[in-house]
């Protein structure tokens, strides 16, 4: 036989909470500024020289000496090779024997260019 179903009276148990969280987004723009200036800088070195140049000049002086003695030369007398008073090619002068005029010859004399450079009285 079926008695049918009974039903207890309910037992009710503590409520279970259930928290549902939704999130949302909100931006909010926070501006920052910012400038950058570039400089160029550009140094000149200016560098001096000081060339120098040189030269060279070369000056030539001529003595000729009568080493045969007396009578011993023939032909015609060039120029400073007449006897004076200290031998052949001097004579006394202003700087010394063999620059000045005098019976010496050309080429011991005062001149334009100096000592020993004149003309004397054979030329």
């Amino acid at each position: 036989m079926y008695l049918g179903t009974n039903v207890t009276p309910p037992i009710i148990h503590p409520t279970v909470h259930n928290v549902n969280h939704t999130f949302s987004t909100t931006v909010v723009p926070h501006i920052h500024p910012s400038h950058t200036t570039t400089v160029n800088h550009h140094m000149f070195q200016h560098k001096h020289f000081c060339t120098h140049t040189e030269s060279c000049c070369n000056e030539t002086c001529n003595q000729h000496f009568n080493c045969c003695g007396p009578g011993m030369m023939s032909g015609p007398v060039g120029p400073g090779m007449m006897p004076g008073p200290a031998g052949p090619g001097f004579g006394a002068g202003p700087v010394g024997p063999g620059f000045g005029a005098g019976p010496v010859g050309p080429g011991f004399g005062a001149g334009p260019a100096g000592p020993g450079f004149g003309a004397g009285p054979w030329m």
